[in-house]
């Protein structure tokens, strides 16, 4: 996908310069690693904020701000807008993936991937807390002592605005030891103590120079953590105190007054105190050891694939479970769809079937080979009734058919088999080996393949994807082409892994993060049953497979490499009440597609 990174910052007046602050540090970072970025801000604030940046963010570069449409197509967008509403999620979803940072509002959880950097307090969860990511000070103390031979260095810092004063109000309370220009001060009436309150450009990198930072939940109070200062919190309102105390920090309380207690706080037992919390906290987040990666590091690696939905993400169904690399949403027509922040780790190469699938199996693919017959004949028994009498010598087309063991099946069976595999080893397998026309090439884009040593058909009886149909990022143009593939009263058959099996019932989340890397899509039997009949086909039957007793709450931990009466009894309730976590559909292809023409799909999200 071409086109920069879009960061988008909040802006709003009162919000301070944290948002605006961070995105344009990422882009800036962003630019030196070779990537392309731009800063988001809405054209009646450019000239304001170009100000705000030379303080900000000194090396940011005037061209990488854009505000004025149209604009660029981005590969994805990060969105730092501390609470979006409706229409700006739907806004910038309609132009790719959005990663959400800090995101607080009550659109959290359809963001397509939210990275918190600051702990929060949402029941959303994040697909990673990382406050390691933060652009952290690159000077640190040995440690969050503090040394006693020496006057105690006080930096006051509540942000760009302080619109709550608690910044003047900390000076206040320590003015005996303040001298008002400058705020320095060796007074007399606590000659131990310098305060610092004025705003210092680059911040964080200033931190290591203090004994004692004051301030409020957020940025400089885990930039001051990482760099080893000491941190006292005081909250300009209740829901800062929260995130403080939910965080580990020490707080004062929450506004003007509480700062009265400054002065007589800042004394060595409850700077302990205060030490204590801050190593705590450094532990728990993981800001002990040098930063190995940046949020620049992290945005510059990922490449956001959204899942089948390509129309605004917004009312698209609603997120389910959100993992470090993936988000799964429930869709309108009750297809589970995931988004990954990359490509998943899987290449369809000769390991796949071999080292990867013998892991999963006790066995390689091809020593499986027999019973994969075996079990293709059961399945063609279904098709042939189908069928009915009338095809003779019926044309089948497998996709993704790994070595061939269908396609043998079908061979017996009587039927004309042709393969289509993107993994080019076991396609030249099925040709050399079993004599089987394969073709190398993915599905459905390789519309035009052609089969070696026969001429292509133009039409078959029969298409079958067997665990094959989740693999893809649009299955929509997959049943579309399919549908056309297949002639008149044609069968599609495929197979696919169930979330309304035992293992989903018992843990749909537990379900999802054992979903391998590369399903895009997780299905089961009635959402099929709808989807299918969208695309022009009409389900003709379900078998429910994969049954797991073993995988049952409570009892399965004692069924574990046992088949004894426990067993079956449990087997038999797994069939009885259809929870195998695979299943089987056949359906036939009817003549025109529910409510238009051929190659209708009313599910666009499903494309």
């Amino acid at each position: 996908m071409k086109g920069p990174i879009l960061c988008v910052p909040c802006v709003e007046k009162g919000r301070g310069g944290g948002h605006l602050a961070r995105m344009a540090f990422l882009v800036e970072a962003l630019e030196r690693k070779g990537r392309e970025a731009r800063l988001y801000i809405p054209a009646s604030q450019t000239d304001e904020i170009l100000v705000k940046l030379k303080t900000l963010s000194p090396g940011f570069d005037p061209q990488w701000l854009i505000g004025r449409d149209p604009l660029p197509v981005p590969r994805f967008i990060v969105l730092d807008n501390f609470k979006s509403s409706k229409a700006q999620l739907k806004k910038w979803a309609r132009m790719g993936p959005v990663i959400g940072i800090d995101e607080g509002g009550r659109w959290r959880g359809s963001f397509d991937f939210l990275v918190d950097l600051l702990p929060g307090l949402s029941q959303k969860p994040p697909n990673i807390l990382a406050v390691n990511l933060l652009p952290l000070p690159g000077a640190r103390r040995r440690s969050f002592c503090i040394a006693e031979e020496r006057p105690l260095t006080v930096l006051i810092s509540f942000g760009a605005e302080d619109k709550a004063g608690l910044g003047e109000a900390c000076v206040k309370e320590l003015k005996g030891a303040v001298r008002e220009a400058g705020y320095f001060s060796d007074g007399p009436a606590q000659p131990n103590i310098k305060v610092v309150a004025k705003k210092i450009p680059n911040l964080r990198e200033h931190l290591a120079e203090y004994d004692v930072v004051v301030s409020h939940y957020g940025l400089t109070a885990f930039e001051a953590i990482y760099a080893r200062v000491p941190v006292v919190l005081l909250s300009p309102g209740a829901y800062h105190e929260k995130l403080a105390l939910a965080a580990g920090f020490v707080s004062l309380g929450i506004g003007k007054k509480a700062a009265r207690r400054l002065s007589s706080l800042l004394a060595l037992p409850f700077l302990e105190k205060v030490r204590e919390s801050c190593e705590a906290v450094a532990s728990r987040y993981g800001l002990e050891e040098n930063q190995s990666q940046s949020l620049a590091d992290y945005v510059s690696a990922v490449e956001p694939l959204p899942g089948p939905a390509v129309f605004p993400r917004f009312g698209a169904g609603r997120v389910i479970a959100r993992f470090t690399d993936r988000t799964y949403r429930r869709l309108n027509g009750g297809i589970i769809s995931m988004s990954r922040l990359g490509p998943p780790p899987i290449e369809y190469a000769k390991d796949y079937f071999f080292a990867d699938y013998k892991k999963q199996y006790g066995k390689t693919y091809l020593e499986d080979f027999p019973s994969l017959v075996e079990t293709g004949k059961r399945r063609l028994g279904i098709i042939k009734k189908l069928l009915g009498k009338t095809f003779a010598a019926p044309g089948l087309l497998d996709i993704g058919c790994a070595y061939g063991p269908f396609l043998a099946a079908a061979r017996e069976e009587g039927f004309v088999p042709f393969g289509l595999e993107p993994a080019e080893d076991a396609a030249r397998y099925v040709r050399e080996e079993l004599g089987i026309p394969c073709a190398s090439g993915f599905f459905p884009q390789d519309r035009g393949f052609s089969q070696p040593g026969t001429s292509a058909r133009t039409a078959y009886d029969v298409v079958s994807l067997w665990y094959v149909i989740e693999h893809f990022t649009g299955p929509g143009r997959a049943l579309d082409e399919a549908y056309r593939l297949l002639s008149t009263d044609g069968v599609l058959a495929f197979s696919t892994p169930s979330y309304s099996g035992i293992s989903g019932k018992k843990s749909l989340g537990g379900f999802l993060k054992n979903s391998p890397a590369d399903h895009r899509t997780v299905w089961n039997p009635s959402s099929a049953r709808r989807v299918l009949k969208l695309h022009g086909f009409r389900l003709k039957k379900i078998v429910v497979s994969g049954h797991h007793p073993e995988r049952f709450p409570l009892v399965g931990s004692y069924l574990l490499g046992k088949k004894g009466n426990l067993y079956h009894i449990f087997l038999a309730i797994s069939r009885l009440f259809r929870l195998g976590d695979t299943f089987e559909a056949y359906a036939v292809k009817m003549k025109r597609p529910y409510g238009s023409a051929p190659g209708f799909n009313s599910l666009k999200y499903f494309r």
